[in-house]
């Protein structure tokens, strides 16, 4: 007769805030209240915010939340409200509580909030082996509560925002403080604490990433752009398209999908007829800047050989990994080797390999190792490419006896 399996209790429905739905405080008398209700407050804040991605440019906030232990839950509009810097100041001492905070950070900072102690819930659970980490998913599993989950790619810009909407923003900070102190005991008991504390540290001393240097190139399909010509059009049609969604504050997306700007360069047109008999061109959002989709071909024909762009940019790291067989047999036997140990260690520490190690590390690791592999030497690698003093601690000896055990082989 097998085991028999633990019952687990029903989840329980979390369908009002405790305090009902609180109005949104969209004008500086009402925000003036918030600093001081929250001011005089108590404990850690959990903070959240709603964006509008695939409807509107960029990635501001149009709705951000908080709760705190004596304040109450609030919803700020940071249309009406632009400058929480007061409410900044007022917070300075107390720890915030987000969930995958660096989705949020960007948009909390262009509005003046930012936080100096971090409390990351989603990254908790990763360090902790939770299998789903998504906020219904933590709430569920740790708190036994059901989170409505129906709004998250809503438009949130629109304005006024819907009573169901905006109960929903309230429910999304309603337990993220008890989750927190759920998963700071989970931490304690796992030894896993500090290891937390490090990686919350981390993510509010990291400066934001810079632009990237030609982000046309991330066009989805480009790989079917073979000739240097056609990347031409790619950019040229990138780029009047990021022109017009940022003037009309649209999505670019909406604007002109990706796959309809790689047709282009594919099948270029030269008229009117030539554009809108493409598939790609098809719906109303496409002709309606079917001139300015013309323009941009054009000007990429008429450019000179010497204007084109790249095929291919030389990368700051190491070639992609099907290719090291080839090129550097020895390097690929080392990655070979380091994701086996990074694979194993995470396994022990019930973690994900790329929480314990950045794939990225590894692969720049193998590439080019230190010239005598030891501890010393891949942990001062290892931290010159950004890891924490816990990952190095667990992984750097490892790692340098995987590489002397291959080069003790070669010189067999």
């Amino acid at each position: 007769m097998g085991a028999v399996e633990a019952v687990r209790p029903v989840a329980v429905p979390l369908l009002e805030p405790r305090e009902g739905v609180p109005a949104v405080v969209a004008d500086q008398d009402g925000l003036e209240r918030v600093i001081a209700a929250f001011a005089a407050g108590s404990g850690p804040v959990a903070v959240d915010a709603e964006r509008a991605s695939g409807y509107r440019y960029g990635q501001r906030a149009y709705l951000i939340q908080l709760r705190r232990e004596g304040a109450g839950t609030a919803l700020i509009d940071p249309v009406g409200c632009p400058d929480l810097s007061g409410l900044d100041a007022a917070l300075a001492d107390a720890e915030m509580v987000l969930h995958a905070a660096n989705q949020d950070l960007p948009c909390l900072a262009e509005v003046g909030l930012v936080p100096r102690r971090l409390f990351d819930t989603e990254l908790a659970g990763r360090l902790l082996g939770y299998p789903r980490v998504g906020l219904g998913s933590m709430v569920e599993n740790v708190l036994g509560f059901v989170l409505e989950k129906g709004h998250s790619a809503a438009d949130w810009s629109t304005r006024p925002l819907p009573e169901d909407w905006l109960r929903y923003a309230a429910l999304d900070v309603e337990l993220l403080v008890e989750l927190r102190d759920a998963l700071h005991e989970e931490l304690e008991t796992a030894g896993k604490l500090g290891w937390a504390l490090e990686e919350f540290a981390a993510i509010l001393s990291t400066p934001p990433k810079p632009p990237r240097a030609d982000p046309w190139r991330r066009t989805s399909g480009i790989h079917r752009v073979r000739n240097r010509r056609a990347l031409a059009i790619v950019r040229e049609v990138w780029e009047a398209r990021d022109k017009i969604a940022r003037e009309r504050d649209l999505s670019p997306g909406r604007v002109l999908q990706d796959a309809a700007i790689v047709e282009l360069a594919l099948s270029p047109p030269k008229t009117p007829a030539d554009l809108q008999a493409l598939p790609t061109m098809r719906g109303r959002g496409a002709r309606r800047h079917q001139s300015a989709w013309l323009r941009a071909v054009s000007r990429a024909r008429a450019l000179p050989e010497r204007g084109l762009p790249e095929a291919n940019l030389p990368g700051d790291g190491p070639p992609p990994a099907h290719r090291w067989a080839e090129r550097d047999p020895e390097a690929a036997k080392r990655l070979t080797a380091a994701r086996a140990v990074v694979a194993a260690l995470a396994d022990e520490h019930t973690m994900p390999s790329e929480n314990l190690v950045q794939p990225d590390s590894v692969r720049r690791l193998a590439w080019t190792p230190p010239e005598e592999p030891s501890a010393a030497t891949i942990g001062a690698a290892l931290r010159a490419l950004g890891a924490r003093g816990w990952q190095v601690e667990l992984v750097a000896l490892p790692l340098a006896k995987a590489f002397l055990r291959l080069e003790c082989k070669d010189d067999d």
